[in-house]
C-alpha cells in the first residue's frame, strides 16, 4: 500500500515526510502511519491534518512523472497547465500554458511546448508514451475546469505516462464561491454546442453546425472538391493549394470573434464530409457582419447555401449585429441570386466588377 498524510495547508506532502510507498502489512501501516503523524506534528505544526490516505501501490516502472493542473488567472480566467511533474516539479520548471476549453489539436500543441514531450515520443529501449490518452486527459482537465466554475485551482502531480496509457497518483484541487458562470469565466468561447441543428436534405440527414479543429482533414477534402472557377468567385482569385497555417485558420476560430457554420453528413464508408459552409465576421462593435458562403461545386443548386445562410442570418440576428454585408462578383448570378431571395439590398461599388450586398437586422 503507500499511506499519504491529509491536510489542507499541506500541498507537497514528500517535503515533511508525508508520503510512505511500499507498505507490505497491516503492523507496518500502523507503525508508518503513528511515525508519519509525529513527524508531520514537528515539521508543521500549525498544519490542520484531517487525516491519512491509504491507497493500493502502483508499479509502473518507466512512467514518465507528469504534472495537469489548472488556476484562475484574475484576468484570462481559467488557465490550464501541463509539464514534467514529481517532487522536482518546481526545479525542472519544465511547463507551458494554455487556455480552456482544449480539444486534441490544442491538447497536442500543449504537449510539444514542453522539453518532456522528447521523452515522450520514446528514445533507446524506452516505449513512445501513449499521447491520446495524456490528450484526453487534459482535454477532459480542461472540460471540468470549464463546466464546475467554482473549482479555482487543480493540481494532478504525478500524472504517469507510459505505453500503456496515463495513471494520476495523487490529485489537488481548491474550490471557492463562483462569482461568474459559463463562457463568462472563459476567455475564448467553448465550441456552442447549442447551435448544432439537424435537418433533412434530399431524403439525406445533415447535421448543420460550427467549425470545428477536428474538422480539418474533412475540410481539406471538401476544398479539394472545389472548381478553380467556384474558388475565383468566393476569394477573386484562383488558388490551387492551402498552407497548412490557412487552413488550419479555418477550422479553429474564435466563436466570440467569427463564425462558420458547415454542413456535414456521412459519407458511404461511414466518414464525416463536409458539403458547404458560411463564414461571417463581425466589427468589434457587432455593427456590421461580413459573409462569404460556398457549396461544394457537384452540388451547387440544391438549396445548401440557402439553408446554411438563413442559419447564418438567424445567428447574426441573434447576437444583435447590425447589418451582414458582402461583395459579389458582377459575374456570380447564382450569389445574387441567393442573396436577392434572402432579402439583401444590392449596389453597386467603386470597382465596377463588383457589388455590394446588406441586410439589415436590426
Amino acid at each position: 500500500m503507500a499511506l499519504k498524510i491529509l491536510s489542507p495547508e499541506i500541498s507537497h506532502k514528500s517535503d515533511v515526510g508525508g508520503v510512505a510507498l511500499n507498505i507490505e502489512t497491516g503492523e507496518a501501516l500502523r507503525r508508518a502511519a503513528d511515525a508519519m503523524l509525529a513527524r508531520v506534528a514537528r515539521l508543521r505544526p500549525g498544519a490542520r491534518v484531517t487525516g491519512l490516505t491509504v491507497q493500493q501501490m502502483v508499479r509502473r516502472p518507466g512512467a514518465h512523472e507528469l504534472i495537469v493542473g489548472a488556476s484562475t488567472d484574475p484576468l484570462f480566467g481559467p488557465v490550464i497547465l501541463f509539464g514534467h511533474g514529481g517532487t522536482a516539479v518546481e526545479v525542472i520548471a519544465d511547463r507551458a500554458v494554455a487556455l480552456p476549453p482544449l480539444n486534441e489539436p490544442l491538447a497536442r500543441a500543449l504537449v510539444a511546448q514542453t522539453r518532456v514531450s522528447k521523452l515522450l515520443a520514446g528514445y533507446r529501449d524506452r516505449p513512445r508514451a501513449d499521447h491520446g490518452a495524456l490528450y484526453l486527459a487534459l482535454v477532459k482537465v480542461a472540460q471540468l475546469v470549464a463546466d464546475i466554475p467554482e473549482i479555482v485551482e487543480l493540481d494532478v502531480n504525478p500524472l504517469l505516462a507510459d505505453e500503456r496509457g496515463v495513471l494520476a497518483l495523487d490529485a489537488r484541487i481548491a474550490v471557492a464561491p463562483a462569482r461568474l458562470r459559463g463562457a463568462e469565466r472563459l476567455a475564448i468561447r467553448p465550441y456552442p454546442k447549442e447551435l448544432e441543428e439537424r435537418i433533412d436534405w434530399e431524403g439525406r440527414e445533415l447535421l448543420l453546425r460550427p467549425i470545428r479543429p477536428e474538422d480539418e482533414a474533412a475540410h481539406l477534402a471538401f476544398l479539394a472538391r472545389l472548381d478553380p472557377e467556384d474558388i475565383r468567385m468566393r476569394i477573386f482569385m484562383s488558388k490551387r493549394q492551402i498552407a497548412r497555417s490557412e487552413l488550419a485558420r479555418l477550422t479553429q476560430i474564435d466563436y466570440d470573434r467569427e463564425m462558420a457554420f458547415i454542413a456535414t453528413a456521412r459519407d458511404a464508408q461511414g466518414a464525416p464530409e463536409t458539403l458547404a459552409v458560411v463564414r461571417a465576421a463581425a466589427d468589434p462593435d457587432n455593427e456590421r457582419a461580413e459573409f462569404g458562403i460556398i457549396v461544394r461545386s457537384d452540388l451547387k443548386g440544391r438549396g445548401l447555401g440557402t439553408a446554411l445562410l438563413a442559419k447564418m442570418l438567424a445567428y447574426c440576428r441573434e447576437r444583435g449585429t447590425g447589418a451582414v454585408t458582402g461583395e459579389v462578383l458582377r459575374e456570380n448570378r447564382s450569389m445574387l441570386a441567393l442573396t436577392r431571395k434572402a432579402g439583401f439590398e444590392i449596389g453597386p461599388t467603386a470597382d465596377p466588377g463588383i457589388l455590394a450586398v446588406r441586410k439589415a437586422l436590426r
